[in-house]
């Protein structure tokens, strides 16, 4: 039986995932900023080519200077932003070189400025807030002051160049707090989402336990109400057998002939625990013809009379709530059969109301001591059968006053489609 029950499985790790949020998506998406960074200093190596404000030889040193940003991204530049700036030293130290190969031809050539919007983005995604806003506004200033030191240009030049660098510094800022904040709030939400994976993974672990741990207690009960009850009147029989065979042989052979009844009964009921069908005695029957034949066992394995009354409209019911009340009817007459005496009169009284179905076995032998305590599965297994269809069980008794089993199962609406399923089987 083990063999069908459901198997955990360890939890899957995010790393092993093959969605949107795999282990190395981050570094894939370094792949645009590879791209971007690569057109912005084309282009700005083109202009630095192309102008003609500037002698050959300026322009040539600025091209010299400026082609040596690449490498310096590609060896130490990108190491540091793929590790989001994490070596704060590091990051300084590649935005400082970078800084000097940027500075220089910007002060022989002013195109080389466009490069800013290459630059402005590494600055935010390296440096905390404050330090990214200094090293931006170093990146758009000094090269101004470089370059009107040197090239001493005239008035509206010096105005021009200056307002083209205070708008680029104030643009990259707010374009780079904007960036930073998307980026904390990414963050944030791939922090949500790994703990809502790990959440879920630890929720369908449980899960899984507990259907495990149900299908168990399942099992249990099956097995209790079923094959261990039948076990019990074999064992009975055997006994009552053995007294009979010198004093009464007809009534041995009659016993042995309900023996093997019996344990074809319980074979039935064995294959069908195995199939996860329905109880034997339910199949192509209705519920009261199942409990007559079990009054009928019970009148034969212990001779007590057993009387079956049903009152309300018979009909067909969900097939839970009749497998509910034919286990809670085997429990109870297997209950009066261990403690109730062998005489023990027994009345099964089965109810069919408009809103539930209740069921009253009720023996006439020894009784009980409720407040004493009690061993064994069966009443905690019939208490639970009937809280799982959302009813009830009680169980009452008195020393010398008998017991009464009540069953109260809600109904619904006649479930004819459970009967066809039931009567396929």
């Amino acid at each position: 039986m083990s063999a069908d029950l459901p198997v955990e499985e360890p939890p899957r790790r995010l790393t092993e995932s093959t969605g949107p949020r795999d282990s190395d998506v981050y570094h894939r998406a370094y792949l645009r900023w590879d791209a971007y960074y690569a057109i912005v200093f084309a282009a700005t190596f083109l202009f630095i080519l192309s102008g003609s404000d500037s002698g050959t030889g300026p322009r040539a040193v600025a091209a010299v200077f400026f082609a040596a940003t690449a490498p310096w991204y590609v060896l130490v530049g990108r190491q540091a932003l793929l590790t989001e700036g994490e070596d704060q030293r590091r990051a300084a130290f590649y935005l400082v070189g970078l800084g000097l190969f940027f500075l220089v031809p910007s002060a022989f050539v002013g195109e080389t400025r466009i490069a800013t919007f290459a630059l402005a983005p590494q600055c935010f995604m390296l440096l905390r807030m404050r330090w990214a806003l200094i090293a931006l506004a170093v990146t758009n200033i000094a090269p101004v002051v470089v370059w009107a030191l040197m090239r001493r240009p005239d008035p509206h030049d010096l105005f021009f160049n200056s307002l083209f660098a205070v708008v680029t510094l104030a643009f990259s800022a707010i374009l780079g707090s904007w960036i930073l904040m998307v980026i904390e709030q990414s963050k944030e939400r791939a922090a949500l989402i790994a703990e809502l994976e790990t959440s879920r993974e630890e929720v369908a672990r449980l899960s899984a336990a507990h259907g495990a741990l149900a299908e168990r207690e399942r099992f249990s009960r099956e097995i209790h109400d079923t094959l261990a009850q039948g076990f019990t009147s074999l064992l009975m029989l055997v006994q009552a057998v053995e007294s009979e065979f010198e004093r009464d042989a007809p009534l041995a052979r009659r016993h042995l002939d309900l023996m093997a009844r019996t344990a074809r009964e319980n074979l039935a009921e064995a294959r069908a625990l195995v199939a996860g069908a329905g109880p034997a005695d339910l199949d192509g029957s209705s519920l009261p013809d199942a409990l007559r034949r079990l009054a009928a066992r019970h009148e034969e394995q212990t001779g007590a009379p057993v009387r079956v009354e049903v009152s309300g409209t018979v009909r067909p019911l969900a097939a839970g709530v009749e497998v509910v009340a034919l286990r809670s009817c085997q429990e109870a007459l297997a209950n009066a059969r261990r403690h109730a005496g062998p005489d023990a009169a027994v009345t099964i009284a089965l109810g069919y109301g408009e809103d539930a179905l209740r069921l009253l076995v009720r023996d006439a032998g020894r009784g009980f001591d409720p407040r004493a305590p009690h061993d064994g599965y069966g009443l905690a297994g019939l208490r639970a059968r009937a809280g799982e269809a959302g009813g009830t069980a009680e169980v009452r008794g008195a020393p010398g006053q008998g017991t009464t089993v009540a069953v109260e199962l809600p109904v619904q609406a006649p479930a004819q489609a459970s009967v066809r399923t039931r009567s396929a089987r």
